[in-house]
Formats: C-alpha cells, sequence, structure tokens
C-alpha cells in the first residue's frame, strides 16, 4: 500500500531539504513513482459517484476491459462532484495519486444529468483537464452474446476519426487527444500483426436542433458515437500464397453515444508545461546529413582554404640535404646572373664616356 499524502508531502520536503525519509516504504515508493526518462502505459482509476446505475456500472467494468491491465476499478460509491466543487476535484487528485493513475473515469446517475460520465486526465498530481459526457444510447459487450473474443491483454487497438469537426472545432481535437490518451496503451516502437485485434471508430457530429423562435440563437452540442470491432485475421481469399493476413471486423462492443455537456481544460501555460519534454528525449539535429533515394548518407563537409606552400611536415636527412643544395645552387645561379648585370653594364658606360683602362 503506499504510503498517504501527508507523509508523501513530509518525505517530499525531507527529500529536497537534502536528507532522506524516514522509512525505507517510503523512499522505495518515491522512487518508484518519480519521473522517468521514458514513462510506460498510463494507469486509469475507474470509479462510481454518489448515485450509481447498473448500466453505468457496466459502462466502467467495459473500460477497464478494454484497458486491461493498466485499469483498475473501485466498487465503492464516492461523494464526488468533479464539476463546480473543489472539494471533489481534491478527493480525484488524492485517489489517482494514491493508486498511481493519470487518467480518471467517474460514472454517475441523477435526476438533473442521467447517465453522467466525466473523464479527465493528471499532471503533476494536478487536475489537467476534464469533460463531463451524457451516455445518450449504450452497448455492452455482453450484449452481443459473448462469442466475440475478448481483447488480448497488452495488444493496442487501432483508433478511427470520421468527421470534419475533428480538425476544425477545438472541443473536438482537445477530445480526440484525451480518447487517443485513454485507449492507446503502452508506448512501442515495433507492432506485430497478432497485437492489433481491436478498432474503435469514433464519428463527431452537430445536429441542428429545431427552435421554434428563430431570433433565439442556440448552440448544440457536440455528439460523439463510439463502436468497437474485433478484428479477425484470415488468409486472402484471392491470394492463397500470400502471408499477409486479411481483416475481417465483427461488432464486439461496447458501443456508446456520447454527448458533451461540459468541458474544462487547462489553461495555455499549464498545458505547454504538460508537452515538455526531458531533454534526454530530445535527439540532436544532424547538420550537413540527408539521405538520398537509394537509403545512402551523404554528408557535406566545410572546410577553409589551406594553403598548402605553408603547411609543415615531417622531413628526412636526405630531404633537408637536397633543399640545402637545391638554395646554394639557386643562389650561385643569382649571384652569376648579378655578376653579368654588372659587367654588361660597366662595358656601356665606358663605351658611352670613352675612359679605357691603361
Amino acid at each position: 500500500m503506499a504510503p498517504t499524502q501527508a507523509q508523501q508531502k513530509s518525505a517530499r520536503a525531507k527529500v529536497l531539504a537534502g536528507g532522506k525519509p524516514a522509512k525505507a516504504r517510503t523512499q522505495r515508493y518515491l522512487k518508484s513513482v518519480e519521473p522517468q526518462l521514458r514513462e510506460g502505459a498510463k494507469r486509469t482509476l475507474l470509479l462510481k459517484g454518489i448515485k450509481c446505475s447498473q448500466a453505468m456500472g457496466n459502462l466502467l467494468k467495459d473500460m477497464r476491459a478494454m484497458q486491461a491491465p493498466n485499469a483498475k476499478l473501485l466498487s465503492k460509491k464516492n461523494q464526488i462532484v468533479a464539476f463546480d466543487d473543489i472539494e471533489g476535484q481534491q478527493s480525484l487528485e488524492f485517489l489517482t495519486t494514491k493508486n498511481d493513475c493519470a487518467l480518471f473515469a467517474l460514472a454517475s446517475t441523477n435526476k438533473k444529468r442521467p447517465n453522467n460520465l466525466v473523464m479527465g486526465r493528471t499532471f503533476d498530481h494536478q487536475i489537467l483537464d476534464m469533460v463531463e459526457l451524457g451516455i445518450l444510447r449504450y452497448k455492452s459487450i455482453q450484449d452481443y452474446g459473448g462469442s466475440v473474443p475478448k481483447k488480448r491483454i497488452g495488444s493496442k487497438p487501432l483508433m478511427l476519426f470520421l468527421g470534419d469537426l475533428w480538425q476544425h472545432d477545438s472541443n473536438c481535437k482537445k477530445m480526440q487527444n484525451l480518447l487517443i490518451d485513454f485507449y492507446r496503451g503502452d508506448v512501442v516502437s515495433k507492432l506485430v500483426v497478432s497485437g492489433i485485434d481491436h478498432l474503435l471508430v469514433f464519428v463527431a457530429t452537430q445536429p441542428q436542433e429545431e427552435n421554434s423562435n428563430p431570433n433565439i440563437r442556440t448552440d448544440p452540442k457536440l455528439i460523439i458515437h463510439q463502436h468497437t470491432y474485433f478484428c479477425k485475421l484470415k488468409k486472402n481469399p484471392d491470394d492463397p500464397t500470400s502471408k499477409v493476413p486479411v481483416p475481417y471486423l465483427i461488432p464486439c462492443g461496447p458501443d456508446t453515444t456520447m454527448q458533451i455537456r461540459r468541458t474544462q481544460f487547462a489553461e495555455q501555460d499549464l498545458w505547454n508545461l504538460s508537452l515538455k519534454q526531458p531533454q534526454g528525449l530530445k535527439k540532436k539535429k544532424k547538420k550537413n546529413k540527408s539521405t538520398n533515394i537509394f537509403g545512402e548518407t551523404i554528408g557535406r563537409l566545410h572546410i577553409e582554404h589551406q594553403d598548402v606552400s605553408k603547411m609543415g611536415g615531417r622531413k628526412s636527412k636526405a630531404l633537408r640535404r637536397a633543399e640545402q643544395t637545391a638554395k646554394e645552387e639557386e643562389n650561385a645561379a643569382l649571384e652569376d646572373e648579378l655578376g653579368r648585370e654588372k659587367e654588361e653594364m660597366d662595358g656601356e658606360f665606358k663605351q658611352t664616356y670613352g675612359f679605357d683602362e691603361e
């Protein structure tokens, strides 16, 4: 069992002050929950509100089956109101921290908001964003008779988002990011074909509400349809020799129709802070390096102009003697040439002014 929130705060205070927690259990817990360079799959905490119907309880069970083994379902009901209640949000932060979960889903039912589902996530043990959904239609996995195989543990689903609203509506964009965070599972670099056994299809629509008074403008709420299919891999009937299987989609549930009631998304500063990556994950940009169409790596070197005449190198004794002999011959030839020029100038001077040697 994890330490209480008071014990965690006192242990963190000691760590920041330069000391160590008193209990070894607290030390092990803080080491297990401290930020890692590469985090694993996010865990989800599934809760029941003050009042929860049987259908909403079945929905939480189906969500646990879709997210297994990274989901935890609490059977007891909780006196929690997520929206417009600071104490309820503090309770959610406490429960998610205690159970080491970054995602949560709270199901409840009341007269004002029947079949209510609140989905959200936390960052640094604080609520990052929440979305309140009204379940208009729900068809569980048990309604399909149980003939369809269950989701394999550790498998990853394919997710398909249909509709222009996912790209143009700001709430839909943030809702899409939340849904991907909920169902993506473990972060992997490679995936086998058998590891994809389910397909989640999300369709976003915005129905036009009929209004008798044209002067009153209403903002219709977004509706999201979720359909789940099981991917059954079979041999290609058109090409029996092919090793690539062909997927056949079988409806398996859960299927829901959700209406967005209220939203509470993070501020831009907190959102940017949550997107910040550790220094070790950032790849250094490789300059002057590219790959051509053949997959060959091509590099470009930038070297300054070099004066070869001034470059010194190792010289042997024979080369030094040859260089000295060449210099002596060059000096002797230069002196001979200067002597000949001097004699020619003296001869011209004597002829011009008539000086004869006696």
